[in-house]
C-alpha cells in the first residue's frame, strides 16, 4: 500500500569541518522530522565513513572527494537509511552507507524533503532479519510530548 503526503522543502548549507551525518541527524532532530528524505546533496568531503555493502564494519577514505549522490530516507524517531556516493580526482566512485566520520571540505548543499502527513519507523523484516522502513499515517500515530 502506497501512501501519500504534502511535501515541504528545507534547504541547508554545511561548512568545512562539519560531520555530513550528524548535521542531518541533528536538523531532523531540530525539525521533529518524522518523515523526511533528501531530494539533493552536491558538495565535497575530507573524510569519506562507509559500510560498504554485505560489511559489518565501516571503511574509512581520506583525500578529497565530490559528492555525486546523497539519498536515503530520514526520522527524529524512526532512525535514517542514507547511501552515499562518492568519486575521487580520477573518477573513481566509491558508495555504502554513510556513517558518521563524513567531514565536509569546502561545503555541502543539501535539500530535504519532510512529509508531514507520514511517518517513518523501522521493523525487523523476517526475511533478512533487517530492520526495514514501515510507512503510516502521522494521524495513526499519538503524538509526542
Amino acid at each position: 500500500m502506497a501512501l501519500s503526503s504534502p511535501l515541504t522543502a528545507y534547504a541547508l548549507r554545511l561548512k568545512p569541518g562539519d560531520d555530513l551525518h550528524q548535521q542531518l541527524t541533528a536538523f531532523v532532530a531540530a525539525h521533529h522530522l518524522e518523515a523526511g528524505a533528501v531530494l539533493t546533496c552536491v558538495g565535497s568531503l575530507t573524510d569519506v565513513r562507509l559500510r560498504l555493502a554485505n560489511q559489518e564494519t565501516a571503511t574509512h577514505y581520506h583525500g578529497h572527494f565530490e559528492i555525486v549522490s546523497l539519498v536515503g530516507t530520514l526520522s527524529a524517531s524512526g532512525g535514517g537509511h542514507l547511501h552515499l556516493a562518492v568519486a575521487d580526482s580520477t573518477g573513481r566512485t566509491l558508495g555504502g552507507h554513510l556513517l558518521e566520520g563524513c567531514r565536509v571540505y569546502t561545503t555541502a548543499e543539501i535539500v530535504l524533503g519532510a512529509l508531514p502527513a507520514l511517518r517513518f519507523g523501522r521493523e525487523i523484516d523476517m526475511t533478512f532479519g533487517y530492520r526495514e522502513l514501515v510507512v503510516r499515517p502521522a494521524a495513526a500515530n499519538p503524538k509526542k510530548p
